[in-house]
């Protein structure tokens, strides 16, 4: 009995070390060479207008590629465009409000005023002489009070007319207020920064590409309704790319961000896509379902990505590759620093 109990013991001992080497120890791995095994990645945009407008075109279908700053969608933008002209015929006018202020009074404006004086200046005298005739006939019986009284009041109509022209021609000499210039000066700017944003909105008007990619699905159809909420296409950007593989604790002090390494596919059989480790996750993760085998289902271990130089173009999203990255290495690469954020 004490034999069978013991027999037990150490076949479990050799199963649970059996185990423990092929977690950390992949099929194919070496001394000098770590072997993992993944899928290749790349990023994803969901692209949509910043407006809300109706959808005048879609330039791109499905599987189409696009440059990064090419157009691949309009709005219809005439309302805008209306908009902006009447802001720009606005702006116009204030500018030239500021002008005239800035230049003051013209001398054609004074001598208009100094005439008004002048002007004011004889209808007074004129006033003041026949309030004077009526004074001295007034003495002889010759003139009622009413003729009397409605002299005096020409002449003081005259005096408050002269005042006036007066008053006139002294602000005409100063010129504009340094608090109208300002506030003409605020007024402009406030026209100035209407029209920035009115441009800003019609500049939405249009749909670019923010990188070199594929188009992979076409969401919104012209003449539908376009907002910040609503893609209009998905886009699978094209660089950078890497296969996101999983390394055991083990493995974590063989590798380092910078490394150089190779990616090989079943597509395209004895091909090389020269890579470098890009990112080493700082956090644990079990064992994703994609790769996860039975005896590795509460196995623990770190995402790494491998970017890859693909130029021509041939590795596709999900396509299973396997990656190998030589021990034998000094410090890492400066490429690999720069892709460390991922």
């Amino acid at each position: 009995m004490k034999k069978t109990v013991i027999f037990i013991f150490l076949v479990a001992l050799i199963s649970v070390a059996a185990i423990h080497w092929k977690i950390t120890h992949p099929a194919g791995s070496t001394q000098d060479e770590l072997l993992m095994f993944g899928n290749v990645d790349l990023r994803q945009v969901n692209l949509a207008f910043n407006g809300n407008e109706r959808i005048a075109a879609v330039l791109v279908q499905e599987g189409d590629r696009v440059e990064e700053g090419q157009v691949i969608a309009t709005l219809d933008t005439e309302r805008l465009k209306a908009s902006v002209a009447q802001a720009e015929a606005r702006l116009q006018a204030q500018r030239h409000v500021v002008e005239r202020l800035k230049n003051g009074t013209r001398p054609e404006e004074i001598d208009q005023s100094r005439a008004n004086v002048y002007a004011a200046q004889t209808d007074l005298t004129n006033a003041r002489l026949i309030s004077d005739r009526l004074t001295i006939s007034a003495t002889a019986g010759a003139t009622s009070q009413q003729d009397m009284d409605t002299a005096q009041a020409a002449v003081d109509v005259a005096e408050a007319k002269l005042r006036v022209a007066q008053k006139a021609l002294d602000l005409a000499v100063k010129g504009p207020r340094k608090e109208d210039i300002a506030e003409a000066q605020a007024v402009l700017r406030a026209n100035e920064a209407d029209l920035a944003v009115l441009k800003q909105n019609l500049s939405y008007g249009t749909l670019t590409s923010p990188a070199k990619g594929v188009v992979q699905n076409r969401i919104l159809e012209p003449g539908e309704m376009a907002s910040p909420q609503r893609p209009v296409l998905s886009l699978a950007v094209m660089d950078p790319k890497w296969v996101r593989v999983y390394a055991s604790e083990t493995d974590l002090g063989k590798i380092r961000l910078g490394m150089k390494a190779t990616a090989t596919t079943d597509s395209f059989p004895g091909k090389h896509y020269k890579g470098w480790v890009g990112f080493i996750s700082p956090v644990a993760s079990f064992t994703p379902k994609t790769v996860e085998m039975t005896d590795l289902r509460s196995s623990l271990a770190y995402e790494v990505r491998i970017f890859v130089e693909d130029p021509t173009d041939e590795l596709r999203l999900g396509m299973p590759a396997t990656v190998r990255v030589p021990l034998t290495q000094e410090n890492a690469q400066g490429n690999g620093a720069a892709a460390g954020n991922g």
